[in-house]
């Protein structure tokens, strides 16, 4: 097995659990590679991780030490001349930092005999990773996920140049998989799908028997979610005289926008912005849910999902998902199979799908059991991490 280290943006972060997951699983499976994190999470609710992988992570310092630090190296002639010459050409252009932070982690790296990093997004740890590579030669890779590969931020180093040096690009959907190989045909050959992966296990299955039917939303309250759809399709369950309860859960910028939509329907009653949870509550209010919705949109810039980590909890739960065809959400619901997809936008839709399952349990609990099926066949983290590392073993030796 190669020997390689990770590197995050942040870790481990309540938003990205699917790489805590990773990186667990490959402890149960005996292996703890290096873990660099550039940032500290900060102002996050709190979460069950295990502190013998946080232990493990290794914060990289401040701006001001970071610089006293490689500064330092480069008078101990721990560095190259053509990195030292790097640095002052590049000077304090934008995304300067990421060449301190390769020299900082880079040194490390060579001390430990670390031959190759892996990093999630194509964010500011894969820039971070490039210049390792370019300066110390160690070899990278990185995970896509969506917002990075869909609507990606405009740096020097972007989105082309992080494939084209990457030695492996994995991305968690055959739709994803498919937009990278269309977009760098000259690279499609180093392009890999591994979906994301859970312990089914960790989930309690729903019983369904909630004296209400319970709508669960789970997700950062921020346009691609859809969320506004999904109140709107509340307003219209209640006009049919549907009795339920509506409850999302999650923070972001639109909260106060949200809110106040709530207020100007007349939900207050039924529909509630609970704010975010740990992972052990969200999966009690799954377990306690009817029907799980997701109504994601491509937002004005061009976001979107791709493969939320949500919909695989609740599918884990045994809950029929009502979602939207966006992104590769269709690889995880099955329309009439495992829950039901809707147009996106289409609010009225939404509504429909949305009363098929609380009006009829059974049918409820039919297509929650197929989805629990599919995350089993699909989605077993102890199956994809074997991949990835199958994809380490055949690409990185």
């Amino acid at each position: 097995m190669t020997q390689f280290a990770y590197l995050f943006e942040r870790f481990p972060s309540f938003g990205q659990t699917f790489c805590y997951r990773e990186v667990a699983e490959l402890a149960r499976q005996g292996m703890t590679p290096p873990i660099f994190s550039i940032r500290k999470p900060r102002d996050e609710p709190p979460q069950d991780w295990d502190k013998r992988v946080v232990e493990r992570v290794h914060y990289l310092p401040e701006e001001k030490e970071l610089l006293d630090e490689v500064h330092r190296a480069s008078q101990k002639q721990k560095i190259t001349r053509e990195v030292i010459a790097a640095l002052d050409e590049w000077g304090r252009r934008t995304d300067f930092l990421r060449l301190y932070q390769a020299v900082y982690i880079g040194l490390r790296l060579q001390r430990m005999g670390i031959t190759h990093i892996h990093s999630h997004f194509a964010g500011m740890a894969a820039r971070t990773a490039f210049w390792i590579q370019k300066f110390f030669g160690i070899s990278f890779s990185f995970t896509a996920h969506a917002n990075d590969i869909f609507a990606p931020r405009d740096f020097e180093i972007g989105l082309n140049k992080l494939v084209d040096a990457a030695r492996a690009v994995v991305t968690e959907t055959d739709y994803a998989k498919k937009f990278l190989q269309e977009r760098f045909p000259d690279r499609a050959d180093k392009i890999y799908r591994i979906y994301n992966g859970l312990n089914l296990a960790e989930f309690r299955r729903a019983d369904f028997s909630s004296a209400s039917p319970t709508i669960i939303a789970v997700g950062r309250l921020i346009d691609k979610k859809g969320f506004t759809d999904l109140i709107h399709a509340c307003r219209s369950l209640v006009e049919r005289g549907k009795s339920f309860r509506c409850e999302i859960f999650g923070e972001g910028p639109l909260e106060e926008k949200l809110r106040r939509q709530i207020e100007e329907l007349k939900l207050q009653n039924c529909v509630e912005l609970p704010g975010p949870k740990p992972q052990h509550e969200i999966k009690r209010y799954l377990a306690a849910g009817t029907v799980f919705v997701l109504p994601s949109v491509i937002d004005p810039e061009g976001g979107m999902d791709n493969l939320p980590t949500v919909v695989m909890e609740a599918m884990a739960t045994g809950l029929p998902v009502v979602s939207t065809a966006i992104g590769g959400i269709p690889e995880m619901v099955i329309d009439n199979e495992t829950g039901f997809l809707v147009s996106a936008g289409d609010a009225d839709g939404l509504a429909d799908a949305i009363e098929k399952v609380i009006v009829d349990l059974s049918l409820a609990k039919k297509l929650g059991q197929a989805g629990h099926g599919r995350a089993e066949t699909l989605f077993s983290i102890q199956k994809n991490v074997c991949s990835f590392l199958a994809l380490f073993d055949a690409n990185l030796a």
